[in-house]
């Protein structure tokens, strides 16, 4: 019995040891609702951080409701940043649609790179389905 015991904790320790070892990927969502700037100049600090330390790390960023004047030409006070990024194959800026519609934008206003998806809610669901990690860009 008391083999039995000790050989049943030595492979729950490997098996605790083995998953230790093994890295979760950095994938990350960004959930933007807001016209206020100082949370667009935020969240593209973190991209920045992110990206400087983790180059593996993929980034989406997703806009619905008043969030969309970072991504929208002429509105933008980080287009720079946001053309920057947007050229980056593991970062994406992504627009709900419906968000687009309701807010009078049409996808000729947005900046260069950024792509749209039918609905911006959805599409971070399907991200945390997926294991991303999710933040709320809020101040």
């Amino acid at each position: 019995m008391k083999q039995i015991i000790f050989s049943t904790l030595w492979v729950l320790l490997a098996c605790n040891f083995s998953s230790a070892q093994t890295a979760a990927p950095y994938n990350v969502v960004f959930d933007v609702t807001s016209k206020d700037t100082l949370v667009h100049q935020m969240v593209i600090r973190w991209i920045n951080e992110i990206t400087s330390s983790r180059p593996d790390a993929k980034i989406e960023i997703v806009y619905y409701a008043k969030g969309l004047d970072m991504i929208t030409d002429g509105k933008s006070v980080v287009s720079t940043d946001v053309k920057k990024y947007a050229a980056m194959k593991n970062v994406a800026f992504r627009v709900c649609e419906v968000a687009m519609k309701n807010n009078g934008v049409d996808k000729s206003q947005l900046l260069p790179g950024v792509q749209t998806v039918p609905d911006g809610i959805y599409e971070i669901i399907q991200k945390q389905h997926d294991g991303w990690g999710y933040i709320k860009a809020a101040r």
